[in-house]
This record gives structure tokens, sequence and C-alpha cells, in this order.
């Protein structure tokens, strides 16, 4: 074997980097620790293996409250590393000290974005074949990154890296918890090469509760300052982020994010902001839905909604004033990102129009004199997505795609981007059917195998379509290109004067004039009377490479209401305003924003991973672990603004995340509003939503 330390991205050039072994050596640092690898012919034999396992445990100081975890005299949980805060990521921009000199106000709040389980509808799962004679490893993998699983399980495994081969079938959910390599997918592989069988592991769900990377973990101290009307003059922000008892892939790097987006769409250039990453006895923390980005969304949201209290201003009023304009694009924030292209101020006010927040505000005085609690809840936002470029980026920032036709003019798609619930298949088909004017019928789109795709990075961040869709695009315009190049041959026409058009290539101005696109495909692969300096066949290959991020935005409202004797907390309506640039399919769209704010609005109110003093896991399964029912849910109104990126040729931004990065402080701005109270912590379970009611 090579390495036997888990991979992990470093968030800072001097973090300490302590091993994570694939099974714990001598130590077990968090409940679910691996410890011993049991291979049977069942399951029934290796539950009867495993009970027989005996293990001597000696108690050890426990810390599980990452606050605590950063006191220098807490106990430490790596040897070697001196402190269990593993790294600081800082930056300080513009006059921060004149800035809450000058200032009228200064409001501070401490906020806690909990910790979450991904909870996907399917576990992990891993099927590992290693076949001797080929000395080929054939890895069958719930995940979302097939081609970056390729060459670390051949490097880790010690294994030329073309005799690997990584699949991820349908994979169901992944929400960033599957953006991690395990080591379940080693160790099968490991035993398949040493027993020459395959060998399959799938995991239970009380073993993704305790071993897969979970989400959030953030503590974090604002101070906010501003002048009297309500303008923001500069930040402070501390943020702690709970990293677990080791380092996953983007363990590290997710907390970063969170620190790159504080300043959200508010033009705000006096900044200073660190976040600490500290090691705790808990499953190790990673990317889940949004990564970094919710969390500093919920900050800054709920900081404008301090100013507005503390000012006496209408919340929406605040934000208005705060807004980076519509002319100010490209936009560059404290934090040294540039916001591709923006007017944050519009999708505000279509969510307002559309929630008829005047209206909800008189109604909501109306049934407070009745002892009703209503609250209504707003929330603008912008995230960092379309995860490139290289340069910017630990994996690389391009994606690969690739255009083919066949002989019967039936076209394959071939993406690096890896769906699992997106709905690709159909976005990307009807990407290549715009350039042909076939139906998508006539398109199949593959993905997921890196032995059928040769190259490819994943689907993460709203990546997919952005950076995906783009390089089949690229290709898709290359083989139209020679399309046209050999339509042009066949018929003695200037390439110039030809259109492709509903599976025909036709002749502008002479449409008598035209082949179809199986007799094209026909003469490219005969190849009898070949056009000059062209090659036979129809297909191409793109690495699309863009030049930065995308920045999608939006704004989202809601209204609340609280049952006064249990304190239930009731969604009555919810409405979503997002821009992700061009919209492909308006369905595929409506559909990821809607699983989004689901899994926004349950962070909100009943989701939470809770660990007690000992470091045992008391949300260990789907009994303790409250994720959201459809009964919670009102129907979704949503709506779309436009405005393209210049980033990539389909001017798309991605919308995967937009619905959680939005609900959590869209829900939080409207419980807080019906409790007539600037904060609380969330999530708004009715016992600590009804202490409130009753202190």
């Amino acid at each position: 074997m090579g390495a036997t330390s888990m991979p992990t991205l470093p968030a800072t050039p001097d973090m300490a980097l302590p091993p994570h072994p694939w099974l714990a050596v001598g130590k077990v640092r968090h409940v679910g620790d691996p410890i011993a690898i049991i291979v049977a012919g069942d399951r029934y034999q290796a539950q009867d293996a495993a009970e027989a396992v005996r293990v001597t445990y000696e108690e050890l100081p426990v810390v599980v409250d990452p606050e605590r975890a950063a006191d220098p005299d807490a106990p430490v949980i790596h040897e070697g590393v001196e402190r269990n805060t593993d790294y600081v990521w800082a930056v300080q921009t513009g006059d921060v000290e004149r800035a809450f000199k000058d200032a009228a106000v200064v409001v501070k709040q401490k906020m806690v974005s909990q910790r979450l389980m991904g909870t996907p509808l399917e576990t992990r799962a891993v099927l590992a074949q290693y076949q001797p004679g080929q000395e080929q490893l054939t890895l069958w993998t719930s995940t979302q990154i097939p081609h970056l699983v390729k060459p670390n399980v051949a490097a880790l495994l010690n294994i030329p890296e073309n005799h690997v081969r990584v699949v991820a079938p349908e994979v169901g959910g992944g929400f960033g918890v599957k953006l991690e390599v395990y080591a379940e997918e080693l160790l099968c592989s490991v035993a398949s090469r040493q027993l020459g069988r395959p060998v399959k592991w799938i995991e239970t769900r009380s073993e993704n509760f305790q071993a897969t990377v979970q989400g959030r973990g953030q503590v974090a101290e604002y101070e906010l300052a501003a002048d009297r009307s309500g303008k923001v003059l500069g930040v402070r922000a501390r943020i702690t982020a709970d990293l677990g008892a080791y380092l996953q892939v983007l363990t590290a790097l997710t907390p970063t994010l969170s620190g790159l987006m504080i300043p959200g769409p508010y033009d705000i250039q006096n900044l200073d902001a660190e976040v600490r990453g500290v090691f705790t006895n808990k499953t190790p923390t990673g990317a889940y839905r949004g990564a970094g980005r919710p969390e500093a969304t919920y900050y800054i949201e709920r900081m404008m909604d301090a100013l507005a209290d503390e000012l006496k201003l209408d919340p929406v009023e605040v934000r208005r004033r705060n807004l980076v304009g519509k002319d100010a694009f490209p936009y560059t924030t404290a934090t040294g990102l540039v916001y591709d292209s923006g007017d944050y101020a519009t999708p505000l006010e279509k969510c307002l129009e559309m929630i008829d927040y005047d209206g909800v505000r008189r109604e909501q005085a109306g049934k407070r004199a009745q002892g009703i609690y209503t609250g209504i809840g707003i929330a603008t936002w912008v995230e960092i997505c379309g995860f490139a470029p290289s340069a910017a980026t630990a994996t690389g920032g391009w994606e690969y795609g690739a255009v083919r036709i066949d002989r019967s003019a039936k076209i394959t798609v071939l993406t690096g981007a890896s769906p699992h619930g997106q709905g690709q298949e159909t976005s990307f088909a009807q990407i290549v059917a715009d350039q042909f004017g076939v139906p998508i019928e006539d398109i199949t789109v593959v993905h997921g195998d890196t032995a059928a795709v040769p190259q490819g990075l994943g689907t993460y961040g709203s990546r997919a379509t952005a950076v995906g869709g783009a390089a089949v695009f690229k290709a898709a315009v290359q083989v139209r290109e020679k399309v046209k190049r050999f339509a042009a041959h066949m018929m003695d026409a200037s390439e110039e004067d030809l259109d492709v058009v509903a599976g025909r290539v036709v002749v502008r101005g002479s449409p008598d004039r035209s082949v179809t696109l199986a007799e094209v495909a026909g003469a490219a692969y005969v190849a009898a009377s070949l056009p000059p300096d062209t090659e036979p066949g129809l297909e191409a290959t793109s690495y699309f490479e863009p030049p930065n991020f995308t920045f999608p935005f939006g704004a989202h409202a809601a209204v609340v209401e609280i049952e006064r004797e249990t304190g239930k907390v009731t969604l009555v309506r919810y409405v979503a305003v997002d821009d992700c640039g061009t919209v492909i399919n308006p369905l595929l769209v409506e559909g990821q924003v809607h699983g989004g704010i689901v899994q926004g609005v349950a962070q909100a109110l009943t989701e939470e991973v809770i660990y007690d003093e000992h470091g045992q896991l008391l949300t260990g399964t789907l009994m303790d672990y409250a994720i959201p029912t459809a009964e919670m849910f009102p129907r979704f109104e949503t709506a779309n603004t436009v405005t393209t990126t210049p980033v990539n040729p389909l001017g798309a931004k991605g919308i995967g995340e937009a619905g959680t990065i939005a609900a959590t402080p869209t829900i939080a701005s409207a419980v807080c509003d019906a409790l007539g109270i600037r904060h609380l912590d969330m999530p708004y379970k009715a016992e600590k939503v009804w202490r409130v009611l009753n202190r």
C-alpha cells in the first residue's frame, strides 16, 4: 500500500495535518471511529464475528464544545499537535478601527450554526472487485466525485491509476457528504485484492450518523458598525469551526468559505475576520449543501436584523441601503472575491411584492392584538459556486465534456460531472439538442464511470451546469461546425451559408437544398470523400476552464405563526426569488430550489446533531434526529430573475444550494420577529420557543 492516512485539502499553509488512519491505531477519537474490518460470506456472519471482537478501552478526557476545545488547557486530541486549534484563517481589509470609531451604533451578537446530518436517502455503499489477471481494480461507490476518488485510491493502494476504474452508479442523494474519499473505499479494495473475491459494504443508517461527515458546526461572534441611517461601516467577525476528530478531504477547507462570504450581498469594505478550525471528539465535519455559505449568510442576515432592531428601522430598508448597486459589477469584495454580475435589488423587490410585505405587516399587527404570534422574515443572499478557476482550487476547476454523433445520427454526450438527482441527463441533453435541432430522446448522456468518461472532477458547489454544461456546450459547437463542413462539401455550398435546423443542414435561403444529419454522419464515417484537412467521424472533446467563480443571488421571505400554548412554529408561506443566470430547464431549477428550502427550513426548525459531555452521540437514529416531513411545509411560491454571467458561454450561475443558503436566515428572521426578540439560536423546537414565550 501507499500512504495510510486519509487525504485532506489544507486551509492554510501552516496548519497541522495529524494522521487520519484508515482504522484507529491505539486510540479512538470519536464515536464511530472504526477499529477493525471483518469480511464474511454474508451480513449475518459478519455481525456474529463483529460481536466476538473484544476491545479494552481506557477512558480519556473528552472535549466536544468547539470553544472549549480552543482553550489552551483543553485535552489535546492529537499527539504531536500542540493545541486543538488546527489553523487560523484571517483577513483584514480597509480601516476597521476608523469604521468603529466613527460609528453611530455598534451591534454585537453571538450565533450558532448547529451541526447537521446530510441524511441522504441512500447511505454510502462500496463494491470492490480486483481481477489479479488483469491487475485491474473496479470500484463501485456512491460518490459525487468518481474521477477524484480514482487517483486517490490508486495512490493510497499503490496501484497504477490506469489500473483503477471507479463507477458511481445512480446515487440516491449526496448533498456534499459524498464529496469525500472514505476509508471504506480503500478497505474494501484491499480486502478484494487479498481475497481474490468481490467485497461489498453497505452502510447502515446508524453507521451513517456516526461516521459519515456532518455539516455546519460553527460558533460566530460578530460586531457590526453603522451610521445612523443604517449604512454598515465595518464588520468584525470571529468564527470557531468544529472540525471534529479528523481531517477528511474538505473538513478544513469548508469553514474558509464562511470567511470568504462574510460580506454577503452588501457593500462592506472594512472587515476584520478570523476563522479558527478546532478539533473535537466528534465525527469530522465536511461539505453539506451550501458548505460554508449558509453559515455566512445566516450570520450577516441576523446582523442586518439586529441593526434594524437597534435603529428601529424596517429590516428591509436596512438591506436596501447596504446592497451592492447594480452598476458596481464586477464588484471586488473585502475578502478579495470578484462578484461576476448582479442586480440584488430586483429580486428583493419582486419577493416583497409576491408576499405583499406591507399587507402582511398590517395583518401581523392585527393578529398580535388578538394574541396570535405572527412573524415575517426576509433574507437577501449571494453565494460563491461554479468552483473554478483551477488556480483558485486545490483539485482543479475545469470540467470535461465530449459529444459524439454515430452513424445513425444518435448522439452520445460524455460529462465529467456526476449528477445524483440534479437532472443533468435532461439539461445536458437539452444543451446539445439545441445545437442540432434533434429531440432529446436521440441523446444519451453518460457520466459517473471513469472507464467510459476518461476525465472529470465531479458534482459539487453548484458547478455541474456552469462548468460541466459549458464543456458539453463547447464540444457540441465543435461537432456542429464539423457537421456543417461535411454538409458544405456534400452540397457544394459555403459553410457560412448553412444552418443546422431540426436535424437537417439547410442552405440559408434555399430550403430545398439540404441534407439530413444521418446523411452527414454516414458520409463522415464512410469517409469516401473528405473535405480538405478534415478527419473522419463526428466527435469533439472540450476541457472548459472558467476564468472565475459564479455568484448567484436572490431574496427569500417567509411568514410563520407560533402557537402560544405549545411554542410550535408553523410555516404559513414561503416565497423565493432567485437569480441563477440562464435557466436551461425551469422545472429542474424549481425542483432544486424546493429541495434546498426544505433542508434550510429543517435546520431552522428541527435538525440538530447532539453529543453529550462524554462525546456520546445522542441523535444516532431517525427516531432522535428530526428530518422534515411534508406536512411541515406550505406550497412554495418561487420566481426567477435572470442576470447572466460572463464567466461561461451558457450564462448559467448555478442553483443547487440557493434554497439551503437563504432558508435558515429567512426562518430565523421570521421566528424572532414573531417573538419580538433580537436573536434566538436555531433550531426553533417547540420547547425552546415555548420557554421564550413564558419567560
